[in-house]
């Protein structure tokens, strides 16, 4: 399956199913590798609570699991679980050699802060990028395990044979999910790299110059046709329900009628965050195999 598709007279569509597609049965490839070294990787995620959102997603990582040959395995605790139960059950998980990597499913009840449960998480099985010391890692130029949804856009623009040294690129949106660590890798790709959100003023006379424009800020339809420049590649991060639908950030019909490639929502990033999890996890437990071998 190609990796764009075409429409008459318009863009092309990144498929990002399909993409997602190569990077499992890489994937694949790899956790093979590993499991004739006597190492199958192993997957655990932590929910807390019953949030029926966050046990659809990990449903869905655990079957990506499944078709790469990942273990996967969830702990699920309590609605009012404290900061520290969920500490202890990650250091359990921490001192696991079966556990490769570990995920705590966001966001925790309450909109509690999850920032000292993801900080015990080891951060040579933290596949899910958070860990300050693998944020470091990033800012350093050193990458090591990095948040899944900007790895995962950064992978498909260099399977599409997009270069990024050089390129004029734009972020709208600055959270430490996407925003931020994006950045970064994009910098350190040698891209001339803008970062703007939902305060930013004339946001239009910024992604007008963006070859590559990347929109994560959660607002329904932000980017229209005329903030796009021509022959751009665009990745709309943004979820949204809007009239009982999911679309994303950007105004998709009008911006794929001007831009080279636009990803659709859903099935543009979405696949793609959930197969480089994949990816991480075969990473993660490489890094634990070079390490136990020294």
């Amino acid at each position: 399956m190609s990796e764009v598709s075409s429409v008459p007279g318009t863009g092309m569509i990144i498929d990002g199913k399909a993409l997602a597609s190569e990077l499992e049965a890489e994937t694949k490839e790899r956790v093979g590798e590993l499991v004739a070294l006597g190492r199958r990787p192993g997957l655990a995620t932590i929910i807390v609570g019953e949030n029926p959102a966050s046990a659809m997603y990990v449903r869905i990582k655990h079957s990506a699991c499944d078709r790469v040959g990942i273990r996967s395995e969830n702990v699920n605790l309590h609605e009012d679980a404290g900061i520290e139960e969920i500490i202890e059950t990650i250091r359990g998980l921490n001192e696991r050699e079966d556990v490769n990597g570990i995920l705590l499913q966001l966001p925790l009840p309450g909109n509690r802060d999850s920032a000292p449960a993801m900080a015990a998480i080891d951060p040579a099985k933290d596949v899910d990028g958070f860990h300050p010391v693998n944020m470091g890692s990033l800012l350093a130029g050193a990458e090591r395990l990095v948040p899944c949804t900007p790895k995962g856009i950064v992978w498909a623009l260099e399977r599409l044979g997009v270069s990024l040294e050089g390129r004029e690129t734009v972020i709208v949106g600055h959270s430490n999910v996407v925003g931020k660590p994006l950045a970064a890798m994009m910098l350190n790709r040698n891209a001339t790299v803008s970062v703007c959100h939902v305060f930013t003023r004339n946001l239009a006379a910024h992604t007008r110059n963006a070859e590559v424009l990347v929109v994560a800020a959660g607002v329904p339809g932000l980017i229209k046709r005329d903030m796009v420049k021509p022959g751009a590649y665009v990745f709309d991060v943004g979820i949204n329900r809007v009239e009982g639908k999911t679309v994303g950030d950007v105004e998709f019909d009008e911006v794929l009628k001007v831009a080279a490639a636009v990803t659709p929502v859903p099935g543009g990033v979405g696949p793609l965050t959930v197969s480089m999890l994949m990816s991480q996890t075969a990473t993660a437990t490489e890094m634990q195999e070079q390490i136990n071998n020294r």
